[in-house]
């Protein structure tokens, strides 16, 4: 899809799916993440596709949407989200890099949303945003800075640098604190044995968001053999109830038709 980001044209790929029909139906817009450590370039090329997560959704009459961000999934441009200035060292622990890289993504999530409420089987009055680590910190901040697109705003495991960097607690609630504007609850999903983000590090981060003035719930969640707690959404049994009930509380689907 063609957009204009800090002055130039450029294409974004996504992924949609729907449901049977021809809607409009409710919409979920859902980020991607990180590439790990970022110091694999073939990984930027890759399309993030949850499956699990998008057939939880498309079950209950939601059409799911994936956009990829600059130098990610096929869309065209720089991926440049906080990588240190010797790009083989991957992404960087300064706060001088890592919070213009979260800006960055930011502009690119201003940039293709109107572009995707404007398809014509989007219900523009049930629309959630969310995403899955990078792109669930990224919900939150960006809800707060457009607080009037969304119903709901659903963060699972967010945040932008692993709590292995010494900065990630000051760089995380920086932008956690930026969804406070956000009048809706927003619900938060974390795992055990998350190897990016401890429980007791994503529990401060949430409090710094509720300190902020944000309003949500956090969920913590013990993933099945085989998974880590950065996995949690592949395993939707482990948040279904929680899921439902938070779609429900907003007027939005959370049962299977």
């Amino acid at each position: 899809m063609p957009v204009t980001i800090d002055g130039a044209p450029v294409k974004l790929a996504t992924i949609t799916y729907k449901p049977a029909g021809s809607g409009p139906f409710p919409t979920l817009i859902f980020h991607h993440g990180s590439t790990g450590r970022g110091t694999d370039p073939a990984a930027f090329a890759r399309p993030y596709e949850p499956v699990p997560l998008i057939k939880w959704f498309t079950d209950r009459g939601w059409a799911v949407i994936l956009p990829s961000r600059r130098g990610r999934g096929g869309s065209e441009g720089l991926y440049d989200e906080g990588i240190s200035i010797n790009r083989s060292l991957g992404y960087s622990c300064e706060e001088t890099l890592a919070l213009p890289g979260a800006d960055r993504a930011s502009r690119d999530i201003d940039a293709i949303t109107p572009v995707l409420l404007a398809q014509p089987f989007v219900d523009r009055g049930r629309v959630a945003v969310g995403g899955q680590s990078r792109g669930g910190i990224l919900t939150i901040a960006w809800t707060g800075r457009q607080p009037t697109v969304a119903r709901a705003a659903i963060n699972f495991v967010g945040g932008w640098m692993a709590d292995a960097c010494s900065t990630a607690t000051s760089i995380n609630q920086n932008l956690f604190r930026r969804g406070a504007p956000f009048p809706h609850p927003s619900i938060w999903l974390y795992g055990e044995n998350d190897p990016f983000y401890r429980l007791a590090h994503s529990r401060a981060n949430f409090a710094a968001f509720q300190a902020g003035g944000g309003r949500g719930t956090f969920h913590e969640n013990a993933p099945p053999q085989g998974l880590n707690g950065h996995q949690i959404n592949s395993a939707p049994a482990l948040w279904n109830a929680a899921m439902e009930a938070y779609l429900m509380e907003r007027g939005l689907p959370g049962r299977p038709r």
